[in-house]
């Protein structure tokens, strides 16, 4: 303990000592002289850099709710600008210090590569669903056709897209599969064409059976008249023969005028005595005699 106290002591006493005072001054002297510019640079270049990157965010922010992208597109994107130009600042500020940056840049690297890999699932998910949401080849209260479902579209999110059936059922989707199938828009339309084909048998009159489907046409109000309807004998099948009858509608009329044809064609026709064929199979009978 008394040689750690004179040790300290001799610590002491050669502070104090005005040389070797003035060496340490010179010393920081030096230092402050060799390093004081480049840190203040670093400081500027970071001060500076962030005032930049906050101009470029809420740049990025304008430009797409000008596009009206998704409210949560536009925070999760300029976040991810922010952060990029805010890595790019901090390597310059610490390369103009002095620092090496090249090790940072190989790690960062090395981690962006691993995140990558573990999430290039989600990753691609997000990407359809900025391309979704930027392009938009449909919007919420569509209703769509796609990944092999149909249904009305609730919600458009990053990584996934909600969509409510016919049945009320609620199916979620992600964006991936959609961005990678072919997507059929019922909404985009102000009009659709109901197709309907009505068999009758061989021996029915064709054009009492066209007068009667003229008719139906023209009674009902919610089919428009321009377009013009078309109604033609389709086909000679295997066991009637087809009409084919194409009217026009309303996109919000297609179903009930859907429907409501089918059955209002049954009813005309069974009126009319013209019966409506299917699938029919002779059976012959052979009786085999023993010689």
């Amino acid at each position: 303990m008394q040689a750690e106290a004179m040790n300290v002591a001799n610590t002491v006493t050669e502070l104090m000592d005005p040389d070797k005072s003035s060496e340490l001054l010179n010393a920081g002297l030096d230092l402050v002289i060799q390093y004081g510019p480049n840190l203040i640079f670093a400081l500027l270049i970071f001060f500076i850099g962030k005032f930049i990157a906050n101009i470029v965010k809420k740049m990025v922010q304008g430009m797409m709710a000008k596009s009206r992208v998704d409210p949560l597109i536009i925070g999760f994107t300029s976040s991810l600008v922010y952060m990029g130009v805010m890595i790019f600042i901090v390597m310059a500020a610490l390369g103009q210090v002095g620092i090496q940056t090249t090790s940072f840049i190989a790690i960062l690297g090395a981690a962006g590569l691993a995140i990558g890999l573990a999430l290039q699932g989600s990753l691609a998910n997000f990407a359809a669903g900025f391309l979704l949401i930027i392009f938009r080849p449909f919007k919420e209260g569509d209703v769509i056709e796609a990944a092999g479902v149909v249904g009305k579209v609730e919600v458009i999110q990053i990584f996934t897209t909600t969509l409510k059936t016919p049945d009320n059922k609620t199916i979620i989707i992600p964006n991936n599969k959609l961005g990678n199938d072919n997507i059929i828009n019922y909404s985009t339309q102000d009009t659709r064409r109901v197709d309907l084909t009505v068999g009758v048998s061989y021996d029915a009159d064709l054009k009492e059976v066209r007068t009667i489907l003229e008719d139906i046409v023209a009674k009902d109000q919610r089919i428009l008249k321009d377009p013009t309807h078309l109604i033609v004998v389709g086909e000679l099948a295997d066991n009637s023969v087809n009409f084919f009858v194409r009217v026009w509608v309303k996109s919000e009329d297609y179903w009930n005028v859907y429907f409501d044809a089918n059955e209002t064609v049954k009813l005309r026709l069974d009126a009319a005595g013209i019966g409506i064929p299917y699938p029919q199979r002779d059976v012959h009978l052979y009786e085999h005699k023993a010689a």
